[in-house]
């Protein structure tokens, strides 16, 4: 068995790491079909109650531009008049329609991806043109989806597109007797029926696509497992150079401990194996404090140092492996132990010509 192939399959759901970077970087999923399913309802029904009254403004616009101008010279002045009065007249009637739909179209839109800024996505990019990777997109399994989408829509379209053409042929002889308004009518509303089935079938279709796409865009975030190992090693860093950092930070550590031995009072061994090395100020502290202490190696170089700046070495085996075990680097010592340190103190001030 190959693990190291099993290893780097793409076995595991996306991390929130990976989900995080992919939004950044512009991946993320959406249907189109979605986005133009709702567009055209929308349209539909915003023209079954504006269609009126976009052709009343169209009717009443060309009526009063065709008695304004029908004795008149054409000139520059009239010429303008009528321009200012088409641009009115397709602020009023078209922009509201232009303006919902657009409005419908980024609401989708943010609806299935929230606010997403990724200018890099309009880069050009070498491989759009490569022609080995266009054939690999034009034969691929999401090719072969959209070719049966088109197929499926154009069906649709063409089924209830010639349902509505029989309602309009086997209407012929009543319109016959209409007015201009009725047959209006009429057609508006075949052509209404004929666009919500449409728009309707299109709809699941899209329903379908969102889950689709879903579901392709969770497939392309997965992970295998040597993915998830070097997330983790990005966020709690790598292993080896978190040890050589506490290397480092122990040495550093173990530096100035050997500098605060150099001020030290006093340091007890017990005697070859371990050093704890105390200083008392009576004016910053209560109690004596452990400046320095070591076993093995340690000690042996704290008492080098101790010996070398002169300060007293005392030898107490069993005050010692407390001290070393009991308490830590810059704490002052329990008050159990006062009465032992401080006749140790009193002795190597007493050499010195000091008092506790």
């Amino acid at each position: 068995m190959n693990l190291q192939r099993f290893a780097q399959e793409k076995t595991e759901k996306a991390t929130p790491r990976r989900r995080q970077k992919a939004r950044q970087q512009g991946q993320v999923f959406s249907s189109k079909d979605l986005t133009t399913a709702l567009i055209l309802i929308a349209s539909l029904f915003i023209m079954k109650f504006f269609i009126k009254y976009a052709v009343d403004r169209i009717i009443e616009f060309i009526i009063d531009n065709y008695t304004y101008f029908f004795n008149q010279e054409l000139t520059m002045q009239n010429a303008a008049v009528i321009i200012i009065r088409s641009i009115n007249l397709i602020f009023f009637v078209i922009a509201p329609l232009a303006f919902v739909l657009l409005l419908v179209g980024v609401f989708s839109s943010v609806l299935q991806t929230g606010l997403v800024f990724n200018f890099g996505l309009i880069a050009p990019k070498l491989e759009r043109i490569n022609p080995v990777e266009g054939f690999k997109r034009i034969f691929s399994k999401r090719s072969i989806i959209e070719l049966l989408k088109v197929i499926i829509k154009v069906t649709v379209i063409a089924f209830f597109s010639y349902d509505g053409i029989k309602t309009v042929k086997n209407g012929i002889d009543e319109m016959m007797d209409m007015g201009i308004e009725q047959n209006i009518a009429f057609f508006g509303d075949v052509l209404f029926k004929v666009g919500i089935k449409i728009s309707f079938v299109l709809l699941g279709l899209a329903i379908f696509d969102y889950f689709y796409q879903w579901y392709e865009y969770e497939k392309s975030l997965m992970m295998s497992k040597e993915d998830i190992k070097e997330e983790i090693k990005e966020i709690e860093g790598n292993p080896q150079i978190k040890a050589r950092i506490r290397q480092i930070q122990r040495q550093m550590a173990r530096r100035r401990m050997m500098q605060d031995v150099k001020k030290a009072d006093v340091v007890i061994t017990n005697p070859t194996h371990i050093a704890v090395a105390l200083s008392y100020d009576a004016e910053k502290h209560d109690a004596p404090v452990v400046v320095a202490k070591g076993a093995g190696e340690i000690a042996l170089k704290i008492k080098e140092i101790a010996k070398e700046e002169d300060v007293p070495i005392v030898e107490n085996p069993t005050l010692a492996r407390t001290l070393y075990k009991s308490v830590e680097i810059g704490e002052s010592i329990p008050q159990e132990f006062y009465q032992a340190v401080a006749e140790i103190l009193a002795f190597v001030y007493s050499l010195k010509g000091r008092r506790v």
